[in-house]
């Protein structure tokens, strides 16, 4: 760990975070909860918030994909999306849904906002529920070229957390 420039999980827990909270809209998948940390974890978010049927830790399948993240990253359990969206939007986050959606903006014509940055991605089938999309600031669509149109959600967050990152200022 040492040779890689690893923080341990103290550090991990005492250093700044990159200003963004992912906010999973009832995600099924615990194999996909657990990536979600694993990627804060990798990305230094602030936390992650989990929503309506969103597994939360501790279950051995999240572990088996988070790799200890979430004993790294802050997370906080919300009965509703609108819960967690409510308190986003009283701390003045930027919300931004991971979704296809009418008038959604492609990834790399987004300009990552200033101010704290809320991402929300939706469930495995369904995607982020109409009402939270109605109530985000944005809508985000990464661009695809295939016939499935498609990632799993955890490669669409590595994807939008790394373009959201890729020109942050950390080392």
């Amino acid at each position: 760990m040492s040779d890689l420039g690893r923080l341990t999980p103290d550090e991990f827990k005492a250093s700044t975070k990159n200003k963004i909270i992912l906010v999973l809209d009832n995600i099924r998948s615990l194999n996909n909860v657990g990536s979600a940390f694993r990627t804060a974890d990798a990305f230094l978010l602030e936390a992650i918030y989990l929503c309506g049927v969103t597994g939360t830790p501790p279950k051995p399948e999240i572990e088996k994909t988070a790799l200890g993240a979430t004993e790294t990253v802050s997370w906080k359990y919300f009965r509703t999306t609108q819960e967690a969206i409510d308190e986003l939007k009283s701390k003045k986050y930027f919300i931004a849904a991971a979704e296809q959606a009418k008038d959604s903006v492609m990834l790399n014509k987004f300009s990552k906002p200033e101010q704290a940055l809320a991402l929300v991605f939706g469930n495995e089938v369904y995607g982020v529920e109409q009402e939270i999309i109605n109530q985000c600031d944005a809508c985000i669509e990464i661009p695809q070229f295939g016939s499935k149109h498609s990632f799993n959600v955890s490669v669409s967050m590595g994807i939008v957390l790394w373009e959201m990152l890729r020109n942050s200022s950390r080392d």
